[in-house]
């Protein structure tokens, strides 16, 4: 299973626009459409699963580029996510828990 990059991508996009771009070139397991959380907006961006490794190639190299959904889009393949830290400024972390205040 290759997972695949869409970046650039219109936030106007449908599943259906971004499906049929990459079913030209093989197989698609699944895309999914990345959504604000407290929106439900488009943030821009996508991934798509092919199953097979080598019409996963080719989509990125015919794709990469192209418009979807009237926008040139940013294709490869993913990368893994890696950790990174939850919420809040990185300077939260050198804060006291007591305020000034309370002395």
């Amino acid at each position: 299973m290759t997972n695949i990059y869409v970046g650039n991508l219109s936030f106007r996009a449908t599943e259906e626009d971004v499906r049929g771009a990459f079913e030209a070139h093989g197989e698609v397991s699944s895309v999914n459409i990345i959504t604000d959380r407290e929106t439900g907006r488009s943030r821009g961006f996508a991934f798509v699963e092919m199953p097979n490794s080598d019409e996963a190639s080719t989509a990125i190299e015919a794709i990469n580029g192209k418009e979807i959904a009237g926008r040139g889009v940013t294709v490869n393949e993913a990368r893994p996510r890696t950790d990174r830290p939850r919420g809040g400024r990185p300077d939260d972390r050198r804060r006291s828990s007591y305020s000034r205040d309370q002395y």
